[in-house]
């Protein structure tokens, strides 16, 4: 797709920024340079999802100089998206962030982790605006072309809630890894939480809350998720 088309009706002008935009975008990555270099590949293009198709036209993808990558052991697979102010964070001894090709991550996500825990995102896997994923302890894995609406919330941990000590003190604990399996979609707002697996081409409604496993194809929602019908 042309980005420009619909924005510079002048053929010229569009060749102009195009091989700009190229020109810049190959040099751009993750570091001080890099960042510049994403600067000024982004200067005529349109914000937000129009800078996906970024991503499109460089086989290392493309990484929004506003994005904060604090992790030691992450690793994109091609022509992925990393959005404005996505935030992708490492705590102590926390495991590896792998993102498949074609994935993309839009703008305000965070994706944190830290004890062990470890976040996969296989590819055409889409996760919108305001997602928080936490993994701790556990792991959370996402399936291909898996779609999380914006404001999903996925845990793979809780807190102890033993009488002994504050909340805040307690260990953290885990029903064990949050398994997303391929093309299901979470709605809205939808929060997963430990030992949960989401089968293949389920969908979650907007708000819910699962805590329990979701059969391939089935569609739950309330707090907590139950099913309501099959696809």
């Amino acid at each position: 797709m042309d980005i420009f088309r619909k924005y510079w009706p002048n053929r010229w002008q569009r060749f102009l920024l195009r091989r700009w935009t190229l020109f810049w975008l190959g040099l751009s990555g993750m570091g001080f340079k890099g960042r510049l270099a994403g600067r000024l590949a982004t200067i005529f293009v349109p914000p937000f999802k129009e800078r996906m198709h970024l991503a499109k036209m460089n086989p290392r993808g493309f990484v929004e100089p506003s994005a904060r990558i604090c992790h030691s052991d992450l690793k994109l697979g091609k022509k992925c998206f990393i959005g404005e102010r996505v935030v992708i964070y490492n705590r102590k001894h926390g495991g590896p962030v792998r993102l498949g090709d074609n994935v993309s991550i839009y703008q305000d996500v965070v994706l944190e982790t830290g004890r062990s825990g470890s976040i996969v995102i296989e590819e055409r896997a889409s996760v919108h605006p305001g997602c928080y994923l936490s993994a701790f302890v556990s792991s959370i894995h996402i399936g291909k072309g898996v779609m999380l609406a914006p404001q999903c919330a996925l845990y793979s941990h809780s807190h102890g809630t033993g009488p002994d000590r504050p909340i805040r003190e307690q260990p953290l604990v885990s029903k064990g890894p949050i398994v997303i399996e391929d093309e299901a979609w979470l709605g809205v707002k939808a929060v997963v939480l430990s030992g949960v697996t989401v089968g293949e081409g389920a969908v979650v409604a907007a708000g819910a809350v699962v805590t329990r496993d979701v059969p391939a194809g089935a569609i739950v929602a309330g707090n907590p998720a139950k099913i309501i019908r099959m696809r």
